[in-house]
């Protein structure tokens, strides 16, 4: 009897055990599906990278070609007809305002002052003769020796001749510059830059034919660059912007200049503005007529945003930007601004605070939740 109770507890026992090794089973399988579920629903969800926009240089850098010229550039032309006596200023040389550059040899000039200082005299002569005949003429008139008539033409007589010895000084003090002008000196401080004339070759001043350009002087302890900046910088290109100067030549050189004036008005056939850039050239290294480019650093119109160009997506909507907004994605319309390669500029549409995702799938659209991940964060 003892022994049949003790099979039957054994009994029992196995029954229970087998039992919770089963229901131990059932509910691990529950588990095990329930995280299955779970993980299939995360898994889901795609996760995607993202970035805040950040925004672009304040400055803009551009580069623009530009041709160096001499602040002051004048040709230098004789004003008196001959043939060139001397030079002393070849090309190259430095001259000071009034230097003597060349002379000039005219003879017949030299003959006609002489002729003209001979006339002056003769009318001379006739006024002082003509002036004492009036004054004669003046006293007797008041014994009633002559008649009025005669005085009359005695005072016309010595205005006449005083006239005609104004004329004759005239004419000898216009000589006299011409005569001046056989002189050629510099106008201004400056270096010769051209000499186009030599010792005995006939010099004509403009008055039988085209007149000869003899030197050409530049001024240069000051240069000029004109430069054509394109409309969407026009406003900024304003007085006292800073510019950069290079030349192929001198890699490495740079050379400092500023804004002083611009036109005011766009070139309608090139939409620029023409600026002009002056640059100090004491030290000489610069020379006009010389190749340059022009580096402006102008404040940007309006502050952009800068995302990768594969955050860019195109449709026929137009451009677009997927932004993360809680879960979900939001496709925003943008306004694009310059490319820069790996970078484009976003003029509107977006902020600094919105999360952009960086690689966008073409299938991804708006409303589709996702994981976002920032892109520094994923690597």
């Amino acid at each position: 009897m003892l022994r049949t109770f003790k099979t039957v507890l054994i009994v029992i026992l196995v029954v229970f055990a087998a039992g919770a090794v089963v229901v131990r089973g059932i509910h691990s399988r529950v588990n095990a599906a329930a995280v299955i579920r779970e993980k299939t629903v995360e898994l889901a969800v795609p996760s995607v990278s993202v970035i805040h926009p950040k925004f672009g240089n304040p400055k803009d850098e551009i580069a623009l070609p530009g041709n160096i010229q001499a602040f002051v550039d004048a040709p230098v032309y004789a004003r008196t007809s001959g043939y060139l006596k001397k030079w002393y200023s070849d090309i190259g040389t430095r001259v000071k305002t009034g230097d003597l550059l060349a002379e000039i040899e005219s003879p017949e000039v030299d003959q006609q002052l002489s002729q003209a200082r001979a006339d002056l005299a003769t009318a001379q002569a006739n006024m002082k003769l003509a002036e004492v005949t009036m004054n004669r003429d003046q006293v007797l008139i008041k014994t009633d020796a002559i008649a009025h008539q005669d005085v009359d033409n005695a005072v016309g007589a010595y205005e006449a001749d005083k006239a005609a010895v104004a004329s004759q000084t005239a004419n000898v003090k216009r000589l006299q510059q011409l005569v001046a002008f056989e002189k050629v000196y510099a106008p201004f401080d400056g270096i010769i830059t051209a000499r186009n004339t030599d010792i005995g070759q006939l010099v004509n001043a403009g008055n039988g034919g085209a007149a000869q350009e003899l030197f050409r002087v530049s001024s240069v302890d000051k240069l000029r660059i004109f430069v054509s900046v394109p409309q969407m910088y026009s406003r900024a290109a304003v007085e006292g912007v800073n510019a950069d100067i290079t030349l192929p030549e001198a890699p490495g050189r740079h050379f400092t200049g500023r804004i002083v004036r611009n036109t005011g008005a766009i070139d309608p056939a090139t939409r620029t503005l023409l600026t002009e850039v002056d640059v100090d050239n004491s030290s000489r290294q610069l020379m006009p007529g010389a190749y340059a480019e022009i580096h402006l650093r102008l404040p940007a119109a309006t502050p952009a945003l800068l995302v990768p160009v594969t955050s860019i997506i195109f449709r026929s909507e137009g451009l677009q930007v997927a932004v993360v907004r809680g879960d979900t994605v939001d496709m925003v319309p943008v306004t694009e601004g310059r490319d820069f390669g790996t970078q484009i500029e976003i003029i509107s549409g977006i902020t600094s605070r919105d999360l952009v995702i960086v690689n966008t799938p073409d299938s991804l659209e708006a409303g589709t939740k996702v994981h976002a991940e920032f892109a520094d964060q994923r690597r």
